[in-house]
């Protein structure tokens, strides 16, 4: 099933952990038809180049399989983990802030001089476009969370 031009629905479920049922509701689905439209499918326009998705809908097995946060947008249909083969992830969260609306976005684990260390997260609520921009770094062993895009 195509979300959109360049994004379907398996891609978008597809889990490592294929013992576990990650099958999305109908209002999942929507939900991650508006994230591929509002935020991967201009992604995919603008930098030309084909978009990897590490973690898309997560069922709560899945989510506490990969060790997700019991509130992640991922178990709703409205988060994406991704990045671009070729662009440093840093440039890829620059252009989403300054071009895409969406609620949160998350340069995640990179490591300066590194281009494609880490990856991007990004949440898409309609009902909550807040335009929050965090790095996620790891301080003493744990994830700390800075505010901004920091690389």
């Amino acid at each position: 099933m195509n979300l959109t031009e360049n994004f379907t629905l398996e891609e978008l479920t597809h889990t490592s952990h294929r013992e576990l049922d990650n099958t999305p509701n109908e209002e999942q689905i929507e939900s991650l038809r508006l994230l591929c439209e509002n935020i991967l499918q201009p992604v995919r326009n603008h930098f030309g180049k084909p978009v990897k998705i590490s973690s898309g809908f997560r069922s709560p097995a899945v989510n506490q399989a990969a060790g997700g946060s019991v509130n992640s947008d991922h178990c709703k249909g409205q988060a994406c983990d991704f990045e671009i083969d070729g662009v440093p992830n840093p440039e890829l969260a620059e252009w989403i802030e300054n071009n895409l609306k969406y609620t949160q976005l998350i340069l995640e684990f990179y490591t300066q001089g590194q281009p494609n260390s880490g990856w991007i997260h990004t949440s898409f609520n309609p009902k909550n476009l807040k335009r929050q921009s965090l790095t996620a770094t790891k301080v003493a062993g744990k994830t700390t969370y800075l505010n901004g895009l920091v690389a």
